[in-house]
């Protein structure tokens, strides 16, 4: 996507391209420029004013023409900033149209909690907003972007939407801007730039072509012939690896000759790109192309552990996977990045994958690389849910985040194929869903995997159990406590101790949050505990003692809930795991609060959120920041409380229903601002308040 003519060069060259002065740090998400940006300036400058008057503008162009890396640099540049940020949302992952309004709200750093539309919440919180909103690669999913954008447009008055799309919205007030080829005109065109800084990033020692005329007069036909489209530039200046400009530009010309009679039609520049894409998979080794075409069922990014995975088998050794995918790289088939956490990943253009997909189809191995792509990532859930509760939950969580594309690709492939392996995969992500800011999205993945597999056996139950998580978030108590009472009937029969656990943990939360403590603590306390037994480090008895040592604190017998979270705290310590500990330091604070230990309180919520920001627990982050309000109130420092209760205020916006509307936690969060207004008065309080809460969230 942000590649479509990049250049991998690095070296000192005005030819490569030009950095970007006028780019400056702005609250959003924008990628990283992974490559040189190469002319250009003529449809920055038409642009950049643009995005200033209108409202909705579209980025529209063949394939390959570079309409991401220009939407990329222009809202990147220091015009463009927005005091609530500058937002990128890539859709050219998303299969599913259904996901769209979770896609973008996540992106904005929207995990909303609550059973509410999440298109009306989105809106509502755009509404106040002043944001520029990219969305890129929208020709799969025009009707639904079309209609969102409608409405948070309509919404928001302070925002602005970028498209890229292949073709126009044609949504009223779009204004379409024609991304058009590079220009070819010319021995200083930024075609043969761009063409130039691809020959030598691929081969160096090629320096010595361009510095000579007639070889460079050469290399600007190669550029004509190509209609000067970036992405079919950059697969023929890869080609100078192997061969010599000269062998490159016969080559090249005899494909044309034979593909197109040497005539021009209408459509020309897709048939170029076309017909460009075509010649590199002619050029490419047989075990290369067959890799290409299996690699067209990823969506997003991946890493070699899953390309070995799925595209193994046949001809195709898992042992020569890594090395048949570098050779791909080295071809601009495929680009490879680094990101923190997830290694090395790597990811296909949507251009050339449509066109690996063809060949698959001819293959005939659509249905079998699909299964097994599935199959991978479902397994991989599975070791997910294994892990979390360990040391290496800080890994998994950066590792699902980076592989939620491909998890969103296989369970709907699963859905309709294999509804009890979905079932299983769904009920497996329940910490996805419930810890990691996902709930809208898990619980519908999960209904639609309760109600296409059978009603029996722990995949049921453990799906039904994260059913229920999800509703509780969403605030529906009623619903949980339903699916609380089926949990526990199920998990009886299956005399599973585990999920007996797990299920009197969603009884207890659905009648505590309302505000019945002490039938909680009957349902998750210690006798209750000890009646079913258990696995020590399982979640089940972990998140029932969470329940257990809160239900306490609100029944006001704060040496007991200490004990209980200092348990619990210490056996998430001896598994490693961080974020039921932090939950655990919660409590701590909560009942040093309860106890006057108003600078003890402090210390443990504020390592609750060192925690929490680590995995980027939204919720978490919101009720930390009330609790430590309430804890700096009650040591006398009423102005940071302020701006401690104004940021949480933003925090709770990204994540839904304030305080979960649970009575005890706005009690908590009532007295912090009481006493904050009673140290510093009403005005002053505020002003503080109002500068917390523009503090950003992303």
């Amino acid at each position: 996507m942000f590649g479509e003519y990049s250049v991998n060069d690095h070296q000192a060259d005005p030819a490569r391209g030009k950095p970007a002065p006028e780019s400056v740090a702005v609250p959003g998400n924008l990628p990283p420029e992974t490559a040189s940006f190469i002319g250009r300036d003529g449809e920055l400058a038409r642009l950049r004013p643009l995005l200033r008057e209108r409202r909705l503008v579209t980025l529209t162009g063949v394939g390959g023409v570079g309409k991401s890396r220009l939407a990329l640099r222009a809202a990147a540049a220091r015009a463009q900033a927005r005091p609530d940020g500058v937002w990128w949302v890539d859709l050219s992952p998303l299969r599913a149209p259904g996901l769209l309004t979770t896609t973008v709200a996540h992106a904005i750093g929207l995990a909303d909690h609550s059973a509410h539309s999440l298109d009306e919440e989105l809106c509502a919180w755009m509404a106040d907003k002043e944001l520029l909103l990219v969305l890129d690669t929208c020709e799969h999913l025009v009707t639904e972007v079309r209609h969102l954008a409608g409405e948070l447009l309509q919404s928001a008055p302070g925002l602005t939407v970028l498209t890229t799309s292949r073709e126009r919205l044609g949504s009223p007030g779009e204004l379409v801007f024609e991304v058009r080829p590079l220009s070819t005109d010319g021995p200083d065109s930024e075609a043969l730039a761009l063409f130039r800084a691809r020959s030598l990033a691929a081969a160096p020692h090629r320096a010595a072509v361009f510095a000579d005329p007639a070889r460079a007069r050469i290399a600007a036909e190669v550029c004509r012939r190509l209609d000067g489209i970036p992405l079919a530039l950059e697969l023929a200046g890869a080609r100078l690896r192997r061969w010599t400009l000269e062998q490159t530009a016969r080559r090249l010309d005899a494909r044309f000759e034979v593909l197109t009679d040497g005539r021009r039609a209408p459509g020309h520049r897709h048939s170029t790109l076309r017909t460009a894409i075509g010649w590199s998979h002619e050029l490419c080794e047989p075990l290369e192309r067959l890799l290409w075409a299996r690699l067209s069922v990823f969506t997003g990014d991946f890493d070699v552990a899953a390309a070995r995975a799925v595209c193994s088998g046949g001809p195709l050794p898992a042992a020569r996977v890594e090395r048949v995918l570098e050779g791909l790289v080295a071809k601009s088939v495929v680009r490879r990045s680094e990101q923190r956490g997830a290694g090395a990943r790597y990811r296909i253009l949507d251009t050339i994958r449509e066109f690996g997909h063809d060949w698959l189809t001819e293959l005939g191995e659509v249905r079998s690389v699909a299964d097994r792509h599935a199959h991978w990532y479902a397994a991989l859930c599975g070791a997910a849910e294994r892990g979390w509760l360990g040391p290496g939950q800080v890994d998994w969580h950066r590792r699902m985040t980076a592989e939620h594309a491909q998890v969103r690709t296989a369970l709907e492939h699963l859905l309709g194929t294999d509804p009890r392996a979905a079932l299983e995969m769904a009920g497996d992500l329940w910490f996805y869903w419930f810890a990691c800011g996902h709930v809208h999205e898990g619980r519908a993945f999960l209904e639609r995997a309760l109600a296409g597999a059978p009603a029996t056996g722990a995949a049921h139950t453990q799906a039904l159990w994260a059913l229920g998580l999800t509703m509780l978030l969403q605030g529906d108590l009623a619903g949980a406590g339903e699916v609380a009472t089926r949990c526990v009937r199920a998990a009886a029969r299956l005399a599973d101790p585990e999920r007996e656990l797990r299920a009197a943990y969603l009884r207890a939360v659905a009648v505590m949050m309302p505000g019945d403590p002490a039938e909680a603590l009957e349902l998750a306390g210690p006798r209750a505990r000890a009646s079913h037994g258990g696995r020590p480090g399982g979640a089940g008895l972990l998140l029932c003692r969470l329940a257990g040592a809160y239900a306490l604190c609100d029944l006001g017998r704060f040496e007991e809930a200490t004990r209980e979270a200092e348990a619990l705290r210490a056996a998430c310590a001896e598994l490693g795991e961080r974020w039921l500990r932090a939950y655990a330091d919660y409590v701590l604070a909560v009942a040093a609060l309860g106890l006057g230990r108003h600078g003890e309180a402090a210390r443990h919520v504020r390592a609750m959120l060192s925690a929490k920001r680590l995995l980027g627990d939204r919720l978490g982050i919101a009720l930390g920041l009330d609790l430590l309000a309430t804890a700096v109130a009650g040591l006398g420092d009423g102005e940071l409380a302020a701006r401690l209760l104004g940021t949480g205020y933003a925090w709770w916006r990204t994540a839904g229903r304030p305080q979960m509307g649970s009575p005890s936690l706005t009690a908590l969060r009532d007295e912090g601002e009481r006493q904050a207004r009673a140290a510093i008065g009403d005005a002053a309080y505020e002003s503080a308040f109002l500068g917390g809460a523009a503090a950003p969230t992303g």
